[in-house]
């Protein structure tokens, strides 16, 4: 049978008991606090924040790290000349490789179109046709109905396109004065996105005045 002694006891172990708990719970809690929260932006997520900082990377181009071979490329033209990527040395050069059964390609020649027009002046836009055979029957109407004003290079052999270690169309390199690439995105792109605007504009020569 219980007493009154025992029962105050009792009572008394149950409440010291439950006082350690609190205090332990208090303890842990204050320890919790004090420690590091990673947050969006702060330590860990700074990369998260650099990657939507860089402008690479909300273009859409993979940038390409000092020390990238940029191949020589010299070809025929469509409207008969000879153009090379060495004659743009003071500028900043898109060379696109494409060709005309490539959806993606027509696709974003608009806003190619539109970038050159544009910038020119500062920049040119190289369109690389890899079309077996550089058919002119078949490379004239799409130029003329696509309304392409930007010199349009002839790749019938492929040569160039290998030597660029092109995989997959659309192709487009970014290289900057100098003759350096710098960017490569494989796929179609918005080009004159204020993205593209932002990371192109980077590259572009100081002091150059750009064509009506």
């Amino acid at each position: 049978m219980k007493t009154w002694a025992s029962s105050s006891l009792l009572g008394s172990s149950r409440r010291q008991q439950f006082v350690r708990v609190a205090l332990a719970v208090v303890l842990v809690g204050g320890i919790l606090w004090m420690l590091p929260v990673r947050r969006p932006g702060e330590d860990g997520g700074h990369h998260a924040e650099h990657a939507r900082a860089d402008p690479f990377e909300r273009a859409g181009v993979v940038e390409l790290r000092e020390g990238h071979r940029t191949p020589e490329l010299r070809l025929p033209t469509l409207s008969g000349g000879i153009v090379s990527l060495g004659e743009h040395r003071d500028t900043l050069v898109l060379v696109n490789f494409w060709a005309t059964w490539c959806q993606p390609c027509t696709a974003e020649m608009p806003t190619l179109e539109a970038l050159w027009r544009e910038y020119r002046g500062r920049l040119v836009v190289l369109g690389v046709a890899v079309d077996r055979g550089a058919p002119r029957l078949l490379l004239e109407p799409y130029v003329a109905r696509l309304g392409l004003t930007f010199p349009i290079l002839l790749d019938g052999d492929q040569r160039a396109s290998n030597a660029w270690r092109v995989t997959s169309l659309p192709a487009t390199f970014v290289v900057r004065p100098g003759g350096e690439a710098v960017g490569l995105a494989f796929g179609a792109r918005e080009w004159n996105s204020a993205e593209m605007r932002d990371l192109l504009e980077r590259f572009l020569p100081a002091g150059a005045s750009t064509a009506p």
